[in-house]
């Protein structure tokens, strides 16, 4: 499996490139390789802080590739973390989902929560976390042999819930190709016999630097597996 990559490094922070297939937290049931043992072995005041999971600020699903922030100390995590927290970080992922997004702006605002009879899964309905994710059409493409649409995607998330993107394409009716969790079963099948994971990434990242309050831009390019795919299909 691919390592992740450190794009960016200094005293108080490490971007990283965190490939499809890397869980972000260490867990009792986790068995495949996970961003917090990787960073474990590496030297910085947080490293091996299980509590602090070794200073990383945030997370991306496992098979959700792209851009994550580590903090290197208490004092920039906390900094870091409460960005997040007052959404001044201003995140782009880029996602190929079903079918003809139209409008090509727009907005999900629905709330989220866990599924009481699914725990491992998230769903819109009402008393969930309120949830807002705006999006961009980037282009259509076709698949000649089922002559099936798809959007490619630009994606801003103005708040952090667990599966919060995959959950409002699902609810806006797009949801994202190659999704086991929320393309249904039979379609997330088919869609693996053409991108074999799931079609999503977290490409762009603007935050202030915990200590020299520098405003940073960060981008991750579409990884070679998922540029494949867009180059398999027929633009519109």
């Amino acid at each position: 499996m691919k390592n992740p990559r450190i794009i960016y490094e200094d005293q108080e922070i490490i971007v990283i490139d965190k490939p499809s297939g890397w869980v972000v937290n260490e867990a009792e049931t986790v068995k495949t390789p996970t961003l917090q043992s990787w960073l474990e072995k590496k030297n910085y005041p947080l490293a091996k802080d299980k509590k602090a999971r070794s200073g990383i600020a945030h997370r991306l699903d496992k098979n959700t590739s792209g851009i994550l922030l580590v903090a290197k100390n208490t004092s920039s995590l906390q900094i870091l973390q409460s960005q997040f927290k007052k959404r001044t970080t201003q995140k782009i992922y880029y996602a190929l989902v079903h079918g003809r997004v139209d409008p090509p702006k727009g907005k999900v605002l629905a709330p989220i929560g866990r599924l009481p009879w699914n725990r491992e899964r998230f769903g819109v309905f009402p008393g969930g976390k309120e949830a807002q994710t705006d999006y961009e059409l980037v282009k259509f493409y076709t698949n000649q042999k089922e002559k099936l649409t798809y959007s490619f995607l630009k994606l801003f998330p103005k708040s952090g819930r667990t599966h919060q993107i995959r959950v409002h394409m699902k609810y806006l009716g797009h949801p994202i190709v190659s999704d086991d969790f929320y393309a249904g079963r039979k379609t997330s099948r088919k869609d693996k016999m053409w991108c074999p994971r799931l079609f999503l990434h977290a490409g762009e990242i603007c935050f202030v630097h915990p200590k020299t309050q520098k405003k940073l831009l960060f981008k991750s390019p579409l990884p070679k597996d998922l540029a494949s795919v867009l180059s398999s299909l027929q633009e519109q």
